[in-house]
């Protein structure tokens, strides 16, 4: 897409982010989640709503859920036989496991007190009931033997991968929006109190207040708050009388109108759109990750095994016509794929009060 296409059509496109934690990924059987005739066939949507049902109903009987894309089911992870028949009446399936949540929450706190090291993340992996923690190529020496001494005292509860290469946000190179010298992608066209803005990431707005469509443009737009790091969202106020439909570019011509945000679900085939990569699709492998840029931590985000590289960064991450998060960081490349991390879009609706239009 040309820069001057932000002029054009108003695309509220995403680069997504940067890219991607090359982390081996698992591959999980579920011979052992029970099976009944029952077993209902779910959308992402419907998957969503009966796992908050499930977890409301169970009062904290279950350990985390995902959704199957292939069988289209829901499994979610129990730690008794009542827990199960209960999953199964609901028609999921029910999967028992070895750790509660609260021991998976526990080992996190554990994490976040005592191995907090730039270069790392971690999140809770519903498929193996374990917390995964991912370090990059940077964590080393002392760095590593900390990691190493914390996670070996949690026991099984833990799993570490290695990245090859290093967790950072992108500023750089990305599609539409430029501020100076450093360029970030839009992530999605909002509307606050009857006024037009556009989401990014919060480490774009973080480095740059006035924002135009090309290098050395005319101004389109000023960042009015942003948040970076604890969160990665900004929000930028349009200051022309630019186009801002609510779509995003899909580099084929043509464009996916983007109607509502939802929560992302782990198992969810997603797709994000960005200028130096286009269009790129993958899978959700986890929800509320921690990771430890070297400018500080972020918590909450969303991973995907999608890739991006830089320029990316601030972009879109959706699922048809449901807006789900913005390209906050990782590591990696299109060329040898990897892990990208995304803002809940839904997070900075909220902060903002704003609503997708």
């Amino acid at each position: 897409m040309k820069h001057r296409r932000i002029t054009k059509r108003g695309t509220s496109i995403a680069a997504a982010g940067a890219a991607a934690v090359i982390a081996g990924a698992l591959t999980f059987s579920y011979a052992s989640a029970s099976q009944a005739p029952s077993e209902r066939i779910l959308s992402v949507e419907g998957a969503g709503r009966l796992a908050t049902s499930l977890v409301a109903d169970l009062d904290g009987r279950t350990a985390g859920s995902f959704y199957d894309a292939k069988s289209r089911k829901l499994v979610v992870n129990v730690v008794d036989e009542s827990a199960a028949e209960r999953v199964r009446d609901k028609g999921a399936v029910a999967k028992i496991v070895a750790h509660t949540l609260g021991e998976l929450n526990s080992a996190r706190a554990t994490l976040k007190s005592k191995a907090t090291i730039p270069g790392t993340s971690w999140s809770i992996d519903p498929r193996s009931n374990k917390v995964v923690v991912t370090a990059d190529s940077t964590v080393k020496g002392a760095k590593l033997a900390k990691l190493t001494e914390v996670t070996r005292s949690l026991g099984g509860k833990v799993e570490v991968n290695r990245s090859a290469g290093e967790f950072e946000p992108f500023v750089a190179g990305g599609d539409a929006i430029w501020g100076g010298s450093s360029r970030c992608s839009l992530g999605f066209n909002v509307v606050r109190n009857g006024e037009p803005y556009f989401l990014t990431a919060g480490h774009c707005t973080a480095a740059v207040q006035s924002w135009s469509d090309t290098q050395g443009g005319a101004q389109i737009g000023v960042t009015e708050e942003g948040s970076f790091p604890g969160d990665d969202y900004g929000l930028v106020k349009y200051t022309a009388g630019t186009d801002h439909p609510s779509e995003v570019d899909l580099y084929n011509g043509s464009a996916q109108a983007i109607t509502q945000a939802g929560e992302a679900t782990v198992g969810q085939q997603v797709q994000r759109s960005g200028s130096t990569t286009q269009l790129h699709d993958g899978q959700v492998t986890g929800l509320d990750e921690t990771v430890n840029y070297q400018e500080g931590t972020v918590e909450g985000l969303i991973k995907t095994d999608v890739c991006a590289e830089p320029g990316d960064s601030g972009g879109a991450m959706f699922s048809g016509s449901t807006a789900l998060g913005l390209t906050s960081g990782g590591s990696g490349d299109c060329s040898a794929g990897g892990t990208t991390f995304f803002q809940p879009v839904t997070e900075a609706l909220d902060a903002y009060g704003a609503e997708i239009g």
